[in-house]
């Protein structure tokens, strides 16, 4: 069976981003530094089997951040917790305002967007 190992993404400080995952889901960084080909920096965080890769790029010249080839859509990134109630308190804590909480089965969930407009659902299953 396959399973999911890391996604990268790209954001606007990736250490500012690093830690509040490590604030609020308990992640860990597994390796931090240049980005291929010196073009950025990246941090991996998370656990021993999955992470987010975050992508950092270098400034060009006039001082704008290039795009990352941005060709697919990513619509969010969902994360597992036990507790949904001290995640969401974790999540307001960061300063991020939680929409959109719905129960379904098997569980519930809540969504909340970052600085970088990367938006995140947070999932606890009964």
């Amino acid at each position: 069976m396959a399973r999911l190992e890391h996604a990268n993404i790209t954001v606007g400080d990736a250490a500012r981003t690093a830690a509040w995952l490590e604030r609020v889901f308990g992640w860990t960084i597994r390796w931090q530094g240049s980005a291929m080909n010196g073009d950025g920096q990246t941090i991996h965080i998370g656990t021993d089997e999955e992470y987010l890769a975050l992508y950092q790029p270098k400034m060009t010249c006039s001082g704008r951040k290039p795009d990352y080839e941005a060709r697919g859509q990513l619509n969010h990134i969902g994360i597992v917790v036990a507790d949904l109630n001290m995640a969401e308190k974790a999540v307001r804590a960061e300063g991020y305002e939680p929409h959109s909480h719905q129960k379904y089965e098997p569980g519930e969930r809540f969504y909340f967007f970052d600085e970088n407009d990367v938006e995140y659902e947070i999932v606890a299953y009964d």
